[in-house]
């Protein structure tokens, strides 16, 4: 199973808050009933249902909206 998260974007640095969101689960029936996570829960999780996790990079300021 692949747990695919990212970082926020609406996050500053130094604030007291979740950072990552989950973006998509393969090959596994794992329910989610938060919608933001700190990297320890994430990778509690992971563990916990043998998952490997993997983080997407964010898109460069300019180009969020643009099709190609």
């Amino acid at each position: 199973m692949k747990i695919f998260v990212r970082e926020r974007t609406k996050v500053g640095e130094g604030v007291r808050q979740p950072r990552y969101i989950i973006l998509a689960v393969t090959n596994g029936d794992l329910k989610v009933y938060a919608h933001h996570f700190r990297k320890t829960e994430l990778e509690q999780m992971a563990s916990d249902c043998g998952a490997e996790l993997v983080y997407l990079e964010a898109m460069p300021e300019g180009e969020h909206g643009t099709k190609k």
